[in-house]
């Protein structure tokens, strides 16, 4: 398939409510959209690294790094496959949103070329996932408390809970006692280091199914280190890059689960390499989020139809963070703590023409 045309767009997406973790405040998400054309036929694909305090990368770099450095090597080319792409963008270092950007368009596009819903396409077990529920920092501990019984009401397949200092081990001993029976984990967004093991102890009291990307944000080693002195499992998150980084955090014995992102690990291509990786290697993953658009959500949803996706899973209806999304055909439950990914011809999701013109912050249009 030739690749004719690639378009970027960078947005800004505002929160319904502000979506505190151990590392932002964030009251917007910025976004990278692409819309890639060939054959006739287009696909949407997104990056959202947003600001450049959960990964190196920043909404701002990637539109440069796509418009300079990346689009450039894709257009006016016949890509036949998703390992084709990655090969092309290699020389390019690290810049992984950016490239998940370009990856997920090509996706879409090429479901819709052969008329395919995207999760089949991947090779998906069925169009049903179980999600969970995601709750952030909050101003007290009554108003957690209210939001977790809500979800579990609901019917919620886990609970995930935002962990920082000064919202840490008081909050899990409040939120377990009032649910004994929950199935529960907290993210760290690598707010700790090694010194805070002794907290970490504490947490082996509260059965939580893991503690998510405790430490540093590329370490390995000291995740190693932690995970011999403690028993709640460790999930990385981060930490995981590429197969070659789920190879050696497996080696060093670090995981009970590896979470994997598509704009964290460059794309769809690489994260089935990563699912199938960990598949073989009998370690369980989950998909997460970057808090995306329908756009993305799609993307993801059709990931976590894999049959390696064993943990509930980071996909949120669309009304959870923006109102109204920028693309269409919203995100929503098919039933409690589950999503659907549709049967339509690609990943299932795209902007909405008004709404992408008003959130967009820049675009570029760049052909061969």
């Amino acid at each position: 398939m030739r690749i004719d045309r690639i378009d970027v767009y960078r947005v800004a997406m505002p929160l319904v409510t502000p979506f505190r973790t151990a590392f932002a405040d964030d009251t917007a998400i910025e976004s990278v959209l692409v819309r890639m054309e060939g054959d006739g036929l287009f696909g949407w694909g997104e990056g959202a690294p947003n600001l450049p305090t959960y990964s190196p990368e920043s909404a701002a770099g990637a539109f440069v790094t796509i418009r300079q450095y990346l689009a450039p090597r894709l257009v006016g080319r016949d890509i036949a496959s998703g390992e084709e792409l990655q090969a092309l963008l290699a020389p390019i270092k690290g810049n992984r949103f950016a490239k998940a950007a370009l990856d997920l368009a090509w996706w879409d596009l090429e479901a819709r070329r052969r008329g395919m819903p995207l999760w089949r396409l991947l090779g998906g077990k069925g169009p049903d996932v179980m999600v969970g529920a995601d709750f952030g920092v909050q101003d007290t501990i009554d108003e957690l408390l209210a939001l977790v019984a809500g979800a579990v009401a609901d019917g919620f397949a886990r609970i995930k809970l935002k962990f920082r200092p000064g919202w840490d081990v008081d909050m899990v001993a409040a939120v377990r006692g009032a649910f004994p029976d929950a199935t529960i984990h907290v993210d760290c967004n690598s707010g700790f280091t090694l010194a805070d093991t002794p907290m970490f102890e504490k947490l082996d009291a509260f059965n939580l199914a893991m503690i998510e990307q405790p430490l540093a944000h590329d370490d390995l080693v000291d995740h190693a280190e932690l995970a011999r002195r403690i028993a709640t499992p460790i999930c990385l998150d981060e930490s995981v890059t590429s197969v070659d980084k789920a190879r050696k955090a497996i080696d060093l014995g670090i995981v009970g689960y590896i979470n994997i992102k598509n704009g964290r690990v460059g794309g769809l291509t690489n994260a089935v390499a990563i699912h199938d990786y960990c598949r073989a290697a009998g370690i369980p993953c989950w998909v997460g989020g970057m808090l995306e658009s329908a756009v993305g959500s799609r993307h993801n949803l059709a990931l976590a139809t894999l049959d390696n996706f064993l943990y509930p899973a980071d996909v949120f209806v669309s009304k959870r963070f923006y109102d109204p999304d920028l693309a269409g055909r919203e995100v929503v439950h098919s039933a409690p703590s589950t999503l659907t990914a549709p049967e339509t011809p690609g990943c299932g999701s795209e902007p909405i023409a008004e709404r992408l013109e008003a959130m967009t912050v820049e675009h570029v249009e760049i052909r061969p």
